[in-house]
């Protein structure tokens, strides 16, 4: 398809490895620089599709460079500059393997469990008598460990992570601060422009300083559930 980027293969001055993701390649190069190129690849429930979207790498690239603007004020992210649309440099980091995910509604994979007769979502209570999209008194919380390219993500409660020390406790709690900020902020943005983030994903990392930083993408199409606020409360009424 015309004017889509399924792959790269850049070999950049000083550079020592590339990881190739279900969406993002990154290339290492010396002074713990990564380059990450978002390509146009589209990746449903964990698989690759085989066409790409034209232009999405540089939608979910420029929309992750704008949040990460709007957000470095509340949380510390990898982020340096962004030399091309497609294109991020940042710090690297040594990732957390847990993804933050945090839900605003009932919506997707929490309604599904719902619908089955779980009340609660990775230790997380979800109250009796809510209806598909309705909105939790609160956000909870809802980790999954990082699946390698091909495997899904798994459920895993913030108890378990750090019991299985996957994160340590000071470190996971500063992943939960981070969060409930970073959606918090996204909720504010997404107002301002007609709309509700329903949920969203966020991954962390310590630079070679031992800083944790937020990586990779933020409020993207690809990491986030959105609704337009315009007609919400009417069509949750009509159920």
């Amino acid at each position: 398809m015309g004017n889509t980027i399924t792959t790269t293969n850049f070999n950049f001055p000083g550079q020592q490895w590339v990881y190739k993701g279900k969406v993002r390649e990154v290339y290492a190069l010396e002074n713990d620089v990564l380059v990450m190129v978002a390509t146009d690849r589209l990746s449903a429930f964990d698989v690759v599709m085989p066409k790409g979207i034209p232009f999405k790498g540089q939608i979910l690239n420029q929309i992750a460079t704008k949040m990460m603007e709007a957000t470095k004020d509340i949380v510390p992210n990898w982020l340096m500059a962004t030399p091309d649309p497609n294109v991020a440099i940042g710090q690297a980091c040594e990732p957390f393997k847990v993804e933050m995910v945090i839900r605003g509604y009932l919506s997707g994979h929490a309604a599904r469990e719902y619908k089955a007769g779980k009340r609660t979502l990775c230790g997380e209570p979800m109250p009796e008598g809510m209806k598909e999209n309705d909105r939790f008194p609160q956000p909870i919380i809802t980790p999954a460990t990082k699946a390698e390219k091909g495997d899904h993500d798994e459920d895993i409660s913030g108890e378990d992570i750090i019991r299985r020390g996957i994160v340590h406790e000071q470190d996971y709690e500063v992943l939960e601060k981070y969060t409930r900020s970073l959606f918090q902020r996204g909720s504010e943005i997404a107002a301002s422009r007609g709309l509700i983030l329903v949920d969203t994903k966020y991954e962390f990392g310590k630079n070679n300083e031992g800083q944790i930083l937020l990586i990779d993408e933020i409020h993207t199409p690809d990491s986030s559930r959105y609704f337009y606020a315009d007609g919400y409360e009417e069509r949750q009424k009509k159920g």
